[in-house]
């Protein structure tokens, strides 16, 4: 099966609570962010690869490598409340970048599940962020 891509991917995971989109490309598995337009207060739905961590969950901001950060980062950046899917499990949270003491341990957890991201950070000299999303309530 071809994987998902896009508005077809987050659509197909709605639709499906998960049971389409979840696990994608090389097994990654893939959580749907909801973030608030920074400029056109719309919401937006992206699909990210995710990796639990402690009582957190871990996404990267690496739009593949490029000197831009994806415009989901700079959203979630001036409205950290955001909505999170993990298959039939919807919640809201509070993004927010790992701090210089944390980020190494969870950029190594990001790592392991989707091993492009050490190429994505050596193509740019951005830094790339590790996003925790804290789940509210």
């Amino acid at each position: 099966m071809t994987p998902l891509f896009g508005q077809d991917h987050v659509e197909r995971y709605q639709a499906t609570d998960g049971r389409e989109g979840h696990d994608w490309q090389n097994g990654a598995p893939v959580l749907l962010l909801t973030t608030t337009g920074r400029k056109s207060g719309q919401e937006r739905t992206t699909p990210l690869i995710y990796q639990p961590f402690e009582d957190n969950y871990l996404i990267v901001a690496s739009k593949g490598g490029s000197d831009q950060p994806p415009a989901w980062y700079l959203n979630l950046e001036s409205s950290p409340e955001v909505g999170v899917q993990i298959k039939g499990d919807k919640f809201r949270a509070n993004a927010r970048a790992a701090t210089p003491e944390e980020k190494p341990e969870m950029w190594r957890a990001m790592a392991e599940v989707w091993p492009d991201y050490d190429k994505y950070q050596q193509s740019t000299d951005r830094v790339i962020p590790v996003v925790v999303l804290e789940r509210k309530g």
